[in-house]
């Protein structure tokens, strides 16, 4: 929904299903719920996410077209997409493959071209839309630099394919769409030192020439659209786990000419580490609450001198809590925004805040904001809400404190 100009949604990732059918049938059953829920006659935005698999049977012309006209029955509309996760997503170990496959296949290329096909057929006059995606790869698939250069290398060339793609759709439709790369702990892109060095040392370098030569265009025209269609997917829960303040993070964008195509508003888990044993031993059992097999829970860690140190998983932190000299961790789990602390946990709900407050300040920042929590199957039972009790009183947190 238009909320002071922004497209506020949130992301259907949070329904299981990989199927059409199975994503239809969500959408179905919650939107109306979510809309009577948050008692607005405004037209109510969808943040979809499609699988691999439903992207291939909405493209057929009869299921998009039934969509479209659910989506004006409903007074509902898509603007944003998730593409990030490619198959399975819920009720089995996902962990690292929600990489899989990544921006070195040609499989992760065309689902995302089919997805943007698809977007610009659903996406209203008037509005830009963008999906969401991996951020290249998982960092620890690659033995060595020589291997990560050769990955990057032929990624490279594919989201560079992409924007040909998206040059045509704008040509032929005027619609502006934009692939939103999303750093995240573990993946090549962790952080916004190293989404500026994707574009400085991969996407400019190489891009512009082949754009140029590609689209009979000029070098400085390459690089307008270069910016214009590769933007950022700042998901506010992962740069917290990095430690970064949204306002540099903000100012290192703006200064390299990156544009933040969506924020995904989602927290972390955050914990002080303490000193006595005792403590630390009931540190763990609330922190073992966290503790499932679904998905990727990274750990960073900050030390008293203000290094970091990352843990692949919550259970490789676990292992080391008895003896580490760390004073805090950020943890990857998505936990609802609406509350800032679990018993002897925190969140990092203060960044969300600080987000809203720079986004109002300045709305030129980016004007797609995306609810993200997924973990809602997984959380401990008593942080557990219906889902479309949770998905309204998500949005209505939000809206309140754009207020």
């Amino acid at each position: 929904m238009e909320i002071k100009g922004f497209q506020l949604t949130y992301c259907s990732n949070i329904h299981p299903g990989e199927t059409w059918d199975a994503t239809f049938e969500n959408l179905k059953k919650y939107i109306p719920e979510i809309k009577e829920r948050l008692g607005s006659n405004k037209a109510l935005g969808i943040g979809l996410r499609l699988s691999n698999e439903a992207s291939l049977m909405l493209e057929n012309p009869s299921n998009l077209q039934e969509f479209q006209q659910w989506l004006a029955d409903e007074n509902a509309y898509v603007f944003t997409l998730n593409g990030f996760p490619y198959g399975d997503f819920h009720r089995t170990t996902v962990k690292d493959q929600v990489h899989f496959p990544d921006w070195t296949t040609t499989d992760r290329r065309d689902y995302t071209i089919r997805s943007f096909r698809i977007l610009a057929q659903l996406l209203p006059e008037g509005l830009d839309g963008g999906i969401s995606t991996s951020p290249i790869s998982y960092r620890h698939w690659f033995k060595n630099e020589s291997d990560l250069n050769a990955g990057m290398e032929v990624a490279t060339k594919h989201l560079l394919e992409v924007v040909t793609v998206l040059a045509e759709i704008k040509k032929q439709t005027g619609k502006t769409l934009h692939l939103d790369i999303e750093p995240e702990p573990d993946g090549i892109l962790e952080n916004s030192d190293e989404m500026v060095w994707l574009f400085s040392d991969w996407l400019l370098p190489i891009g512009k020439p082949w754009l140029a030569g590609k689209l009979d265009i000029s070098q400085e025209q390459a690089e307008v659209l270069l910016k214009e269609h590769i933007q950022v997917c700042y998901d506010v829960c992962h740069f917290a786990i990095v430690y970064e303040r949204p306002e540099d993070t903000f100012a290192r964008f703006e200064k390299a000419g990156i544009k933040i195509g969506k924020i995904q508003i989602s927290a972390a888990l955050k914990a002080l580490v303490p000193d006595s044993q005792e403590a630390r031993d009931l540190l763990k059992v609330n922190l073992l609450a966290f503790e499932e097999s679904t998905y990727l829970h990274q750990v960073v860690a900050k030390a008293k001198d203000g290094s970091l140190h990352s843990y692949s998983d919550l259970p490789d932190a676990l292992k080391a809590l008895d003896s580490t000299e760390e004073k805090e961790w950020r943890i990857h789990f998505h936990v609802p925004v609406f509350l800032d602390n679990y018993g002897s946990l925190a969140s990092t709900q203060d960044h969300i805040l600080i987000v809203l407050n720079e986004i109002l300040k300045d709305p030129s920042l980016t004007n797609h904001l995306e609810v993200e929590t997924y973990t809602w199957e997984v959380l401990p039972e008593n942080s557990r809400l219906p889902i479309g009790e949770s998905i309204a009183r998500e949005l209505a947190w939000v809206i309140e404190k754009m207020k």
